[in-house]
């Protein structure tokens, strides 16, 4: 593993959940693998599992781990090409990646869709740069289009929770919000998925579709009752329009996920990468209740990340 952005740049998806889980076990199992190298995690927006479960993990593996706030801590970054710096920014992205080249053995880069060019997010204009400019490899933490460490530990989830000789029935829904949500949770939940032994559905109010490209095949719902039926697991995420891109469109119905509404899965699990709003997308009778897995998704950020940096260092020696 190079570089790590999406579930294809895993070799075999079953070992590294294994590995996860056998990581899980005993966390401080290779307390020194990483020693005298260094991982650079860089962050353009907030963050609070990632940010810590990435410092965790890179640690356990005895990493040296810099963390650095871009958007606060550091000079404003400007990332076009050709530009004539003589505005608010101050170091282009290209010579700043070239520093951190120098510092780091990993870098790892969390940063949104900027939500206003669809162009720009969907050709991840951010990340896109990190691996183009940088010598070493490249972590994703988050992109425009795609969360894969938040993925992973969704997979690892489903595996620990799911003892049945049958393929369990996995559901992604839509839920609601105030403001426009980027579509990466959802992009990336489903192309893992499709890669899972599952049987995997999508269910979101008309208008809502993500971009086919992620899709692909994958059964879409526009009945969020009908989807629900017989579901061991229900993944609860809200995300913005990507015909209308970045834009929310009314929805009538009521697609928050409530008890009454989990009657119709097969007593299912439910999920959510966090954070949350509470009694909007998801009641507090379901996030408190015992269906819930939310929080062991939360503490498996540890191990899918510790696993992906395992593996890189690994093609570091």
């Amino acid at each position: 593993m190079k570089n790590f952005t999406s579930v294809y740049d895993i070799d075999n998806l079953q070992e590294i959940i294994a590995k996860a889980l056998k990581i899980k076990e005993n966390p401080l199992q290779n307390p020194i693998k990483g020693k005298g190298k260094t991982i650079g995690l860089v962050f353009l927006n907030s963050s609070l599992r990632t940010r810590l479960s990435s410092q965790i993990a890179a640690q356990n593996l005895g990493l040296n781990v810099l963390t650095l706030n871009a958007a606060q801590e550091a000079w404003n970054l400007e990332f076009a090409d050709g530009t004539v710096m003589n505005g608010d920014t101050v170091e282009h992205i290209k010579d700043a990646i070239e520093v951190l080249n120098q510092y780091c053995d990993i870098i790892a880069v969390r940063c949104f869709a900027g939500m206003k060019s669809k162009e720009d997010d969907v050709n991840e204009s951010i990340l896109s740069q990190f691996l183009k400019y940088s010598k070493v490899p490249v972590v994703s933490l988050e992109s425009a289009t795609r969360h894969p460490l938040q993925s992973l530990a969704d997979c690892i989830t489903i595996t620990e929770n799911w003892t049945e000789n049958r393929k369990p029935k996995v559901v992604l829904t839509w839920a609601p919000h105030i403001k426009p949500i980027a579509q990466a949770v959802g992009n990336s939940f489903t192309e893992w998925m499709q890669q899972m032994d599952v049987d995997f559905v999508i269910t979101n109010p008309e208008g809502y579709d993500l971009d086919k490209n992620f899709t692909k095949d994958t059964k879409v719902i526009h009945n969020q009752d009908e989807a629900l039926k017989n579901a061991d697991f229900v993944y609860v995420k809200n995300w913005s329009s990507f015909e209308d891109y970045a834009n929310i469109p009314k929805v009538d119905e009521n697609w928050m996920l409530t008890n009454e509404k989990l009657e119709l899965t097969n007593n299912g699990k439910v999920m959510h990468c966090l954070p949350v709003r509470r009694n909007l997308e998801l009641s507090d009778e379901v996030m408190d209740g015992e269906n819930s897995i939310i929080y062991q998704q939360a503490k498996n950020r540890i191990f899918s990340a510790q696993a992906v940096f395992s593996e890189i260092l690994d093609e570091l020696k």
